[in-house]
């Protein structure tokens, strides 16, 4: 499997759309632990369309939406902006792919603490 193609059954689904592992910021290496299963994996709060980031903030621009009822791999994790959601108030935010970041407090890990190596 080529960087720019199609994950298939292992596909993250965002915005309503299978992406190219190209536009997730993946490497092959990256993808086939995905597929294989040993990436764990999150789900985002009910009922919530969840913002992905460039960077561990509000501040940084809105690279996509994650669509409800989707679930995150939490590559790596590391502070950012103070938001406050669904599981509590967190300067903690999750690498979900190269560039794409998430705010923990929408990610239901089980902690309130990092669950994931930091971000380097």
């Amino acid at each position: 499997m080529g960087r720019t193609g199609s994950m298939g059954l292992a596909s993250l689904r965002v915005a309503r759309r299978v992406k190219p592992m190209g536009e997730l910021g993946m490497t092959s290496e990256s993808a086939e632990t995905l597929a294989s299963g040993s990436t764990h994996r999150y789900p985002v709060a009910p009922g919530c369309e969840l913002n992905v980031r460039s960077g561990p903030g509000t501040g940084y621009s809105i690279v996509d939406v994650l669509p409800l009822g989707a679930t995150v791999p939490v590559n790596c994790q590391t502070s950012g902006t103070r938001v406050t959601g669904p599981y509590g108030t967190s300067n903690i935010w999750d690498n979900i792919g190269n560039g794409r970041f998430v705010a923990d407090a929408y990610v239901k890990t089980g902690s309130d603490g990092y669950v994931a190596p930091r971000c380097g």
